[in-house]
């Protein structure tokens, strides 16, 4: 991990461990109470069963806490959650279904508070702490990956709902004669937006159809000046434009953070989901709206962290 320090000095503060899971990766880092990642690092998600995946987050633990006692543990994760009973059911981590991460991960790290929350709200937390949306009153963070998920900061807080998993962008529903969605419904922002359905939408309009190709290579050919890639990312952009207004004007959003792989793109993404943000955005108290790139490269595993100190407040 690129943030780790090795500075014993450091690891000496008082701290709170950050674990971040997701499908490709492990992440875990000690997390001082400004911030400051002390020490940490990731791992690939291993396949196999709950118990393989689980000992490879143990070890994990293990050495990034070292001799280190913190105070508390965050976790973030994909969901589903069942946040009553600390399950989690991954979807992009098969083995888990009602998996008890909750009471794994305490019998690992202690008798020390253990919280729990869904990936796109502490990536919308850790960009509310440290990155791109320091400052904002009300704070809508989106990842764009292979799935569109989400978080919401509301006056400093992660607005998760009663079941812990609301804000999911990426079903907001933008075209109810829409295409189908993974979740089961149709027309919803991940169906547009997310990077394997623009690259499939790209390719039934005859874009690379023969090719094993990814979003990457449809940012980079839509930086050049594809139409057909252009085409892909401006209907990917309005449905998350859609969403977006759709989510300002009933929290009264002012920023939102945009990151994830397909974030990457750059101005690809980002002018086309800018124009239609303003041209969907029309009442007044949503005309301002800012739309902004993530700045870190760990938001959720930081936003985690921030989670655990708040339990100790």
């Amino acid at each position: 991990m690129s943030d780790d320090t090795g500075d014993d000095t450091l690891v000496a503060r008082e701290s709170v461990l950050g674990i971040d899971i997701g499908g490709t990766k492990l992440a875990a880092a000690l997390v001082s109470a400004d911030g400051t990642i002390l020490t940490g690092d990731r791992i690939r998600t291993p396949a196999g069963g709950a118990d393989q995946v689980f000992a490879a987050l143990g070890e994990l633990i293990d050495r990034v806490r070292g001799d280190a006692a913190p105070l508390a543990v965050g976790v973030g994760s994909a969901g589903p959650l069942d946040l009553q009973h600390g399950l989690v059911s991954p979807v992009n981590i098969p083995g888990w279904r009602n998996f008890p991460l909750v009471d794994r991960v305490r019998a690992v790290a202690g008798a020390v508070p253990v919280t729990l929350g869904m990936d796109g709200h502490c990536f919308a937390l850790g960009e509310y702490w440290s990155g791109a949306g320091r400052d904002a009153k009300t704070l809508l963070g989106i990842v764009v990956s292979t799935g569109v998920g989400g978080g919401l900061v509301v006056d400093g807080k992660p607005l998760i709902g009663q079941s812990g998993n609301a804000a999911h962008i990426g079903h907001v529903v933008v075209d109810q004669d829409g295409e189908a969605c993974a979740c089961g419904s149709y027309g919803c922002v991940e169906a547009y937006a997310s990077g394997p359905r623009m690259v499939a939408r790209a390719q039934r309009s005859g874009w690379r159809t023969d090719e094993d190709v990814d979003a990457e290579v449809l940012a980079a050919d839509a930086a050049a000046g594809d139409e057909l890639a252009l085409a892909a990312f401006d209907d990917g952009a309005q449905a998350l434009a859609a969403g977006i207004v759709a989510t300002a004007v009933t929290v009264d959003l002012t920023t939102v953070v945009i990151g994830g792989g397909v974030a990457k793109a750059g101005p690809v993404l980002f002018d086309p989901v800018q124009a239609w943000a303003k041209r969907l955005a029309q009442l007044p108290f949503v005309t301002d709206l800012t739309v902004v790139p993530a700045q870190l490269d760990n938001a959720g595993l930081l936003g985690a962290a921030h989670q655990a100190w708040a339990a100790l407040s």
